[in-house]
């Protein structure tokens, strides 16, 4: 009887150290992504880039999205806190105003959401999604079509990696604004 006490005791233990430091770990993960998404919107590519040194495959992505948010005049309009989305996911949705989805002179903006993995305490990937329009998309594939001279040198590497994610932001608003001047645009 003492010794299944001792059990016991010493069970609630060790699940009180360990739920503990799940939660500090937790705490720590929300912290730093909370720092990765200051960041990122800083327009600062170092600074990004040392939140990203052991996610190697995600940061040429996020580093040209950061470069085309920077040259899309990406403003934050609603900053929700970062959530556990899982034991090692944190969910960070950003709501920006941005130069593309103005150029479509459309009341709309635009959220992104960054899924931030965790292993050890540092960053391992970083994905993104957004809830942009259907029509957003099509501007994109007009802009690709029927003007690629504004945009096949300044979109080279097209959110790869590409040295030029601001020219090409900016290229792709002003192919945006021409689709919705044109007889192409949806009424």
């Amino acid at each position: 009887m003492i010794l299944l006490r001792k059990l016991a005791v010493m069970s609630v233990a060790l699940l009180s150290v360990f739920g503990c430091n799940k939660s500090e770990n937790t705490t720590a993960d929300l912290n730093h992504a909370e720092a990765f998404i200051d960041a990122f919107y800083s327009f600062d590519s170092s600074s990004l880039k040392s939140f990203l040194t052991f996610a190697e495959e995600s940061a040429p992505s996020i580093l040209y999205y950061q470069g085309w948010a920077e040259g899309g005049n990406y403003e934050i309009v609603n900053r929700r806190p970062c959530e556990v989305k899982a034991s090692n996911i944190i969910s960070c949705a950003i709501t920006v105003a941005d130069d593309p989805m103005l150029a479509l002179g459309i009341d709309f903006y635009v959220t992104d959401t960054f899924e931030i993995s965790f292993e050890d305490n540092e960053i391992r990937s970083v994905e993104t999604s957004s809830d942009d329009l259907q029509l957003y998309y099509d501007a994109a594939e007009w802009v690709k079509r029927e003007l690629p001279e504004l945009v096949d040198i300044p979109c080279q590497g097209f959110f790869d990696g590409g040295p030029t994610p601001g020219d090409c932001a900016r290229a792709m608003a002003e192919g945006y604004s021409r689709f919705a001047a044109s007889d192409d645009f949806p009424e």
